[in-house]
């Protein structure tokens, strides 16, 4: 069986992302490889090979009877629609060529790391994820710290599974978006050991100010920010100056990090646990960051970011995802002067930023963009 469509696409293999083709996720990482950014990589399998797989098995039609007249509100019904919706995707059978295509990939990533069964991450990449208008956040799975050919085309599976979660299946029917509109691209992409992982917006998340950078920090893996296992470490940097102007330090009671293949919660020691987990430096690098992603795209985005152990200080800052900020950037931007309430130095501060908005610059510091990622 061949389906008959691109398997498999790199990160490094082109200058835009087919968000058709790669998802929301998926496409975003092309994108900013291509424009040179510190993403770890990896490749993608096609939203192309989802939808040949599930016509070949006649599994559209079914799975728009299963959920045709889904009540969202009746959460029991929902319940039993998933597990039969999941049930029917887990046992779509995989085309030879796919399998082999994926095999050649995770080999040729392997090489590309210098590491026979390189530790991945495997993805979900849904075609209706990160735009403007939407926030699928947690609602399809991702699989850390996968090895082998054999794990990661079960995960494959898997994430395709995950358009049938409970929370999807209700999102999109509260959208008034039909199940079969939306596909699954799945990312296969290298690992990193954080030492610090987080997330950061580039406006204020509390008020909507664009001249901040907003960071949540905490200790190893990010899944104990984005959870919410976890209060971090906060800091507001100053977009124009680049400096930090606020810190709230936490108590960061648990981290997750990787017991042999398995990634698990522990306990913070002590020593570390109210102490900074970024430096200022540190700081200002994530910031920096965020900050080419802005202006990559061209509005307001929320970073996934990591430090990696592995590298040094200066290249160790690494960009995992960037989707447009979805609450505040919904809303129309007020005037940038008030004359009862802005001093000349915020008048400044209003200038350099509205010329950054409407006429973006390179920063100093930014490479000029090219194929391929940093390996």
């Amino acid at each position: 069986m061949d389906y008959g469509v691109q398997s498999v696409v790199w990160f490094g293999d082109g200058a835009g992302g087919d968000v058709r083709q790669l998802g929301g996720k998926n496409a975003s990482l092309v994108t900013m490889t291509a424009a040179g950014m510190p993403v770890p990589p990896g490749f993608a399998v096609t939203a192309d090979v989802y939808r040949r797989a599930f016509a070949s098995a006649g599994l559209d039609e079914r799975l728009e009877r299963l959920t045709a007249d889904l009540d969202p509100a009746d959460l029991a019904a929902v319940a039993a629609v998933g597990v039969q919706a999941r049930g029917l995707v887990l046992e779509v059978p995989l085309s030879v060529r796919l399998i082999d295509d994926v095999a050649a990939a995770y080999e040729r990533l392997g090489e590309r790391c210098g590491e026979t069964d390189v530790a991945v991450a495997v993805r979900s990449s849904a075609t209706a994820e990160d735009a403007p208008d939407a926030s699928f956040a947690g609602e399809h799975d991702t699989f850390l710290w996968v090895r082998g050919v054999t794990d990661v085309l079960a995960r494959i599976r898997r994430c395709w599974a995950s358009l049938y979660t409970d929370r999807a299946l209700v999102y999109r029917r509260e959208r008034g978006q039909a199940h079969a509109d939306v596909a699954m691209s799945v990312g296969v992409q290298k690992m990193v050991m954080p030492r610090t992982a987080g997330v950061a917006f580039t406006l204020n998340p509390l008020n909507g100010d664009r001249s901040q950078i907003a960071i949540d920090a905490s200790w190893g893996l990010g899944e104990a920010v984005v959870s919410g296992s976890v209060t971090p470490d906060n800091f507001l940097v100053d977009k124009v100056i680049n400096e930090v102007t606020r810190r709230t330090i936490s108590s960061k009671d648990v981290e997750h990090v990787l017991d042999g293949d398995r990634v698990v919660e522990v306990c913070v020691d002590d020593a570390r646990r109210a102490v900074p987990c970024l430096t200022d430096d540190e700081v200002r690098a994530v910031a920096r960051l965020a900050r080419r992603a802005e202006r990559h795209y061209g509005c307001p985005q929320d970073v996934e970011w990591a430090l990696d152990v592995d590298l040094p200080p200066g290249e160790n800052v690494l960009l995992l995802q960037a989707r447009p900020e979805t609450v505040w950037s919904r809303k129309p931007r007020g005037p940038v002067l008030d004359g009862a309430s802005r001093d000349t130095f915020r008048s400044i501060v209003a200038t350099l930023l509205d010329q950054h908005h409407g006429q973006p610059h390179p920063h100093p510091h930014d490479p000029a963009p090219g194929p391929g990622a940093r390996l």
